[in-house]
């Protein structure tokens, strides 16, 4: 851990701070902290900033009710930028959006970008807007039993791959469960957020496993 003494303000006295939704690593906002709402931030563990339009320290979500709960922040090589991890509680942009950053400028024809969460609400749409012709739509329209059964298919696909020791069938069989799953996870109104949270919570259970271990 570096000390807040180490970082370099500008001239100002202030330093930007760049939100990323710590779940979805989406890029939230960009804001700017001085000496004392990066300290505020740290006590409270929620997002604070200066507002250089009002000249006042802004607790983000003390009017909204958009808090951003912080998971980390850190710093940039040159110490002069931060990296604020949040778990936020609604929307970052004072537009009503989940992210300030929602205009493209441009798109490269051969390069895509891919999320976790891109991918569900690409399948999200499928059920809430069917398309004629997609695997999805077909999947959502035969229902839970269908969705289940693919997904215990691709399971054993998987299994079986892993047990040839085959790394690319292996590789390309996980990403056909990851893919079934996240179909079933929408059937049944489970979020990646929700995924997360479990398994955030496990390193808890873990540590408890591990000393019953060692005790017997």
């Amino acid at each position: 851990m570096i000390n807040i003494d180490e970082l370099k303000f500008d001239e100002k006295g202030l330093i930007p701070a760049i939100v990323v939704d710590a779940i979805t690593k989406r890029v939230l906002t960009l804001a700017y902290m001085n000496r004392e709402s990066l300290q505020i931030s740290m006590e409270k563990e929620l997002t604070c900033f200066w507002s250089r339009s009002r000249q006042e320290l802004w607790l983000k979500g003390e009017t909204s009710g958009n808090y951003q709960h912080i998971v980390s922040i850190t710093a940039d090589c040159d110490r002069d930028a931060l990296v604020v991890m949040v778990e936020p509680e609604g929307p970052a942009c004072h537009l009503g959006t989940d992210s300030c950053f929602e205009y493209p400028v441009f798109q490269s024809e051969e390069r895509h970008e891919f999320s976790y969460q891109g991918l569900m609400d690409l399948i999200e749409g499928r059920k809430t807007n069917p398309k004629e012709g997609s695997y999805t739509t077909y999947l959502f329209d035969k229902g839970l039993d269908k969705i289940l059964k693919k997904v215990g298919e691709e399971s054993t696909e998987v299994i079986i791959a892993a047990k040839d020791q085959d790394k690319a069938e292996t590789i390309y069989e996980v990403a056909d469960l990851a893919y079934h799953v996240m179909v079933m996870m929408i059937e049944a109104g489970i979020s990646l957020e929700d995924i997360h949270k479990e398994l955030a919570s496990r390193h808890v259970i873990d540590h408890k496993v591990k000393q019953e271990k060692m005790t017997k």
